[in-house]
Formats: C-alpha cells, structure tokens, sequence
C-alpha cells in the first residue's frame, strides 16, 4: 500500500508540475501539441538550422510538436496550414494525428522493413535536416537503457551518413550519464562541427540534452 501511495503522490506532483508549466502553457496557446516545439525552436534559433526549401526526416516524431514546428518554418508566413515550402518525412512507432503537408510513416525506425519505406519517401533527394526525439522505453537499469539509447543514436548517424548533404545537420536527443561520452566522440568522428545544446524548454532535473552535428565529414 506504501508503495501505492508513493506512486500517487508523483504522478500528482508531475501533473501539477505540468499543468503550471509554463511551456505547456505556451504550447496549448500557440497549437502546439507538445511543450517539445520549444527545444527545437531553440536549437533552430541558435544554429539556423531550419530553412524554406529544405527536405527534412523528424525521428521519433509522435505526438507531432516537432513536425508542427518544421511545417510552420517551411510554410511562407509560418503558416500551420496551406503552402509549404519544403518536404517534411516524419516517423514514429506510434500513431500521429496527422498534419497538413507532412508525410508520416508509422514504424519501428529499427525495422529494416520501416527503414526502406523511409528511404522511398526521401526519394533519392538529399536530405538537408535530420532531427530525431526518438528514445526507447527506458527500464531504469542504466547500462540497459545506454545500449538501447546508442543505438537508436547510431541508427540515425547511419542514416545521416547516407542521406545528408555534404553541409547537412543531425540533432539527436541524449541523456548525460553512462555512454554519453562515446556518443560525443560518434558525432566529432562523423561531423565537422559538434554542439551540445540543453534548451530551456528541457525540464531542470532531466538528463536529457541534444547533440547537434553539422556539415559531414569526407567518409574514408
């Protein structure tokens, strides 16, 4: 019964937390589905990374904050709706509501199977952007947990490595601790500029960060 109360009290504490936080409130105002838009929107800000005319892959896409984001950056006006300057691919396991111009694929981005349906949708076409939320269900044992993330980190370096152009860019999300390190060396080895950004929009006591690559290096 303890244990029950405990668990109770946190998911109340975690949804006060939410309903007060003031980038869910931001979110819900400016049609976002997500408080995410604003990490995106950040690392963008800072880099210049999202441009009209861009063919751009968000990984791990659902609920869609991500997309939405990109969709307005492409759009003329930075419109939610209508003309879209650009192609935006996203992918996810779950399901994504959908949203006007952006192709989705539901998938498993580890599934071979997901991964040519992805590689049809770019249609041979450089890929400017790579951006990718993508985390696995993490099972609270960290060396458990740090295989899993590096693989899906690695997975998408792959992509990138065979899909960017030359002066392209890959954002990943990362969590500091166990592993962190090797994946700092992955992108220093595959690009020529690496940049760690933790966005405000990342809550204070999370790990989570991103890792920024930008223009590939020559492949040996």
């Amino acid at each position: 019964m303890k244990v029950q109360t405990k668990s109770k009290k946190v998911n109340k504490a975690w949804l006060n937390d939410h309903v007060n936080d003031p980038w869910v409130k931001l979110a819900h105002k400016e049609g976002f589905r997500a408080r995410a838009a604003y990490k995106l929107k950040e690392i963008d800000e800072q880099l210049g990374l999202v441009r009209p005319g861009q063919v751009v892959v968000d990984l791990g896409s659902a609920p869609g904050a991500w997309s939405q984001y990109l969709r307005r950056r492409l759009a003329p006006g930075g419109a939610a709706t209508g003309q879209l300057d650009g192609t935006i691919i996203s992918l996810d396991l779950l399901p994504m509501e959908p949203i006007e111009g952006v192709t989705f694929i539901q998938g498993d981005f580890r599934d071979e199977a997901v991964l040519q349906q992805l590689q049809e949708a770019v249609q041979g076409r450089p890929v400017d952007l790579v951006v990718s939320d993508m985390a696995p269900n993490l099972s609270g044992v960290e060396s458990v947990d740090a295989v899993r993330i590096a693989h899906l980190i690695e997975l998408a370096v792959d992509f990138s490595r065979e899909h960017l152009k030359p002066g392209g860019a890959l954002v990943v999300k990362v969590f500091h601790g166990s592993g962190y390190s090797q994946l700092v060396q992955l992108f220093k080895d595959t690009f020529q500029v690496v940049k760690p950004i933790k966005p405000k929009a990342s809550r204070d006591r999370s790990s989570e960060t991103f890792l920024v690559g930008m223009r590939l290096k020559p492949q040996r």
